[in-house]
């Protein structure tokens, strides 16, 4: 007679909590876009999922952690692409490969959030003020990233400006990327034109940054 297999308490627990966390998500997303960031409030999100406002809170600690939730992710992109660099890979060739590779598969890190969403980020200071902090964190990872695997300190000149003109491309790259959206262009042509434009953009660096932290 066989057996049947248990799924452990455990693991059931933590399905359901990401459950939860995503219909919150999509709920809290639904209402940004129909009614803007600063209009909505946390107790609408919870009436909208069903669920109690302090259960919002205890996922999301801010209101601006429901709308960009994907934060951690984007904030330490460009250091764990450097880390995982090839043998004989600069930094900036190991970034020009993971962003040729966002751009490719349209990657809402690298920009690509579809008109609606873009349309609200744009619309809210709110965001728009997070949004810049959060380049502003990436850059600091990637600075210290950089410090790590050239044995250089982190305030160290030379990283901190390697880290910034890397910076500076992804962050000019991203708002381009926002900005042909909010044109009303397709994903699929966004990312022709970004490729192109990104070949561009981390050339100019070459000549400063080419053989610049090599694995």
């Amino acid at each position: 007679m066989a057996t049947q297999t248990s799924v452990p308490a455990a693991g059931l627990r933590e399905t359901k909590k990401q459950e939860t966390r995503q219909l919150i998500s999509d709920h809290a997303t639904r209402l940004f876009i129909s009614q803007g960031f600063e209009r909505t409030t946390i107790a609408e999100i919870a009436a909208a999922a069903r669920v109690a406002k302090k259960t919002v809170t205890n996922y999301f600690a801010r209101k601006e952690d429901l709308a960009l939730d994907h934060q951690e992710e984007f904030a330490t992109s460009l250091a764990r692409a450097v880390a995982a660099r090839h043998p004989g890979e600069s930094a900036l060739a190991a970034l020009r490969r993971a962003f040729a590779g966002a751009a490719a598969d349209q990657d809402p890190v690298a920009g690509f959030c579809g008109q609606e969403f873009a349309r609200m980020i744009a619309d809210s200071p709110t965001l728009t003020t997070c949004l810049q902090a959060l380049h502003e964190q990436r850059e600091r990872h990637l600075a210290q990233t950089l410090a790590e695997v050239t044995g250089a300190e982190p305030d160290d000149i030379t990283v901190q400006t390697a880290a910034g003109l890397l910076g500076t491309v992804h962050r000019v790259l991203f708002h381009r990327i926002q900005t042909l959206t909010l044109a009303g262009h397709a994903g699929d042509e966004i990312a022709r034109v970004i490729a192109a434009e990104a070949t561009q953009a981390f050339g100019l660096l070459e000549p400063a940054l080419s053989d610049y932290a090599t694995a």
